[in-house]
Formats: C-alpha cells, sequence, structure tokens
C-alpha cells in the first residue's frame, strides 16, 4: 500500500470516527430527550401530555434520521474499504494470499479446538 493510500485511509478512518461520535452523541440526546418527555407526559394530562408526546415523537424522529445518516456512511466507507482492499490485493497478490492463509490456518485452530 502507498504512502498516498495509507494517508487517504487514515483520514477517512479519523473522518468516520468523528462522525461516528457525533451521530450516537445526537442519538443518545434524543432517546434521553423522548425519555423525558414521556415521563412528564405520564404525569400530565390533557393537552400538556398531548404536547409532551408530540416532543417525544420529534426527538425520536431526530434520533432515527441519525441512525439513517449514520448507516449511509457505514455504507459509504465499507465501499471506500473495499475498493482499498482490492487495489491492495492487486498490488501485492502474494501478500494477499498469505494473509488469507494466515487467517484460514487461525479460523482452523480455533474451530479444532470447540
Amino acid at each position: 500500500m502507498t504512502t498516498y493510500e495509507d494517508d487517504r485511509l487514515n483520514a477517512q478512518k479519523d473522518k468516520m470516527l468523528n462522525h461516528k461520535d457525533r451521530i450516537v452523541s445526537d442519538l443518545k440526546s434524543g432517546v434521553d430527550d423522548a425519555e423525558g418527555f414521556l415521563r412528564a407526559a405520564a404525569a400530565s394530562t390533557g393537552e400538556k401530555a398531548a404536547e409532551l408526546r408530540e416532543k417525544a415523537s420529534v426527538a425520536l424522529k431526530r434520533a432515527s434520521e441519525s441512525l439513517s445518516d449514520l448507516q449511509a456512511t457505514v455504507i459509504e466507507k465499507g465501499r471506500d474499504a473495499a475498493i482499498l482492499t482490492d487495489d491492495y490485493v492487486h498490488e501485492n497478490p502474494w501478500q494477499a494470499i498469505g494473509i488469507g492463509a494466515a487467517i484460514g490456518f487461525l479460523v482452523g485452530v480455533v474451530v479444532a479446538r470447540r
């Protein structure tokens, strides 16, 4: 793998981790908000309860959208990783064969122990 590809892979990894952290934080915040609204709605009646349930619904929808964003990011990064892996295998076929054989050996050892 070239230095350029290493740098590109590291940059993508950093970007994905930052994006993941932000989405997970947003998701936790949304779920926490929804739980708070639902607890308050359980203690309230009438219009106030309906308003709190609506706020909970909005918070859960926001959390769902964050999960959709995370899914799209994971799919995109998975494709990028597959492309980089394909390039590496084409540039270094014997190393790829050796890595595959080593992984196969390790899986065989683990399976044989069970």
